[in-house]
């Protein structure tokens, strides 16, 4: 079966920057790339952490949303935080609470040095199932 690419008109175009933000694979499998706190444009819309975490889990649950699914059907998440420290790890947690409370996804958390925009601080990626 070949993947349905699917890039939401209510996220930015990705397709300059050299990905896709949706693929949905072998019916029920949904794959979403790298959610950033993007806007319109494509630009980091905020150089403050916390509200680049807010904004990346709001641009992930628009994508989830333009694939027929939405938090509850994420299985896993892979964040990657730039600079990691435990004051960002903190932020992070608040975060995934108040999506997931108590049964949050699997997660993967990656230290990185940089991420693919100079401004860009956080990212997150997901696996889910259609809803």
């Amino acid at each position: 079966m070949k993947p349905t690419i699917i890039n939401p008109d209510t996220l930015h175009d990705p397709t300059g920057f050299g990905y896709s933000h949706i693929a949905r694979a072998s019916g029920d499998l949904v794959l979403i790339a790298g959610q950033y706190a993007s806007g319109p444009d494509g630009h980091v819309t905020s150089g403050d952490f916390a509200e680049q975490v807010r904004q990346s889990f709001a641009n992930l649950g628009t994508a989830l949303a333009a694939a027929g699914s939405d938090y509850g059907h994420v299985v896993q998440i892979r964040t990657y935080i730039v600079g990691h420290d435990a004051g960002k790890l903190d932020i992070l947690l608040e975060a995934v609470r108040e999506i997931w409370g108590d049964l949050p996804p699997t997660q993967s958390l990656i230290g990185v040095a940089a991420l693919a925009l100079p401004d860009m601080l956080f990212e997150v990626d997901a696996v889910a199932v259609a809803g």
